[in-house]
């Protein structure tokens, strides 16, 4: 901050951002059409709902990471060069993300970008099933625990006509996106908590160069923990916590939302 300014907070920022619409669709896609058809078979061969919602949501999570660390990955390698090097400059080894891209390619070839890659599904893999299977956990205890305070105040509930004179109480769609909210930040935090070494480990693999010695997941968890011992694998944990949970929080609430507007146009459609 004092030596840079603030702008070297956002240093990779663009590449990052370029990497997001292309990853989040595959993500979504994956997610979506891995739910549909997992859940069905899971439920034909007998298992029960709640267990055949939890294989549909871990096959699910599984696909969606891979599906998006094919775009993500590179990118993430990028961006990290980017961050960890200092004020761009003339005799800077990066100028920008197509720099970056240009340069990486021409020392390691196309694998240097996906460095860390096996390290990332092993990373995201798990964080996939944690933040899915917390998200859910979480909007069970919210609702258990707020919803029979807004039926019996009426707040943040709607009255729906089911016709022939009957009627129910559901909660809002301002309701139903802050309860999504807060679960998503707790799932995100859970998450952060639960994957924080295999991140670190990833993260260190992808920052260094190349050069000399061969770059393996042993040694480059021997050097951490002799630089800094096991602690040094939460190093950032506090960072990587909000940058989840936010990230979670604008994901999830933005994604419900589109998706039940979807629903109703479909209805609507239908009707």
């Amino acid at each position: 901050m004092r030596r840079e300014g603030p702008l070297a907070f956002y240093r990779g920022f663009a590449t990052s951002l370029a990497g997001t619409v292309p990853a989040r669709a595959l993500y979504m896609g994956a997610l979506e059409a891995t739910r549909s058809a997992v859940g069905p078979v899971a439920l034909n061969l007998g298992a029960p709902e709640p267990a055949a919602s939890a294989a549909a949501g871990a096959a699910a999570g599984l696909a969606a990471a891979v599906a998006a660390q094919v775009v993500w990955t590179p990118v993430d390698v990028i961006s990290q060069r980017l961050m960890v090097q200092g004020n761009p400059c003339p005799a800077s080894r990066y100028r920008g993300g197509v720099d970056a891209f240009r340069k990486i390619v021409g020392s390691d070839g196309l694998r240097g970008l996906y460095r860390g890659f096996g390290m990332s599904i092993l990373t995201y893999a798990p964080s996939n099933a944690v933040w899915w299977a917390t998200y859910s956990l979480s909007q069970k205890i919210i609702w258990s625990g707020i919803g029979c305070y807004l039926c019996e105040y009426g707040v943040g509930v709607q009255e729906i006509d089911l016709g022939d004179g009957d009627s129910s109480l559901q909660p809002g769609c301002k309701t139903i996106m802050v309860v999504q909210g807060v679960s998503a930040a707790m799932a995100g935090g859970a998450s952060a908590l639960v994957t924080m070494p295999l991140d670190t480990i990833k993260t260190r693999m992808q920052v260094m160069d190349g050069e000399g010695e061969p770059i393996t997941v042993g040694r480059t968890v021997r050097r951490l923990i002799k630089e800094g011992g096991w602690a040094a694998c939460y190093r950032g944990l506090g960072p990587r916590w909000a940058s989840m949970s936010l990230s979670a929080t604008t994901m999830i609430t933005t994604y419900e939302f589109l998706k039940r507007l979807s629903d109703k146009g479909q209805e609507s459609g239908l009707a």
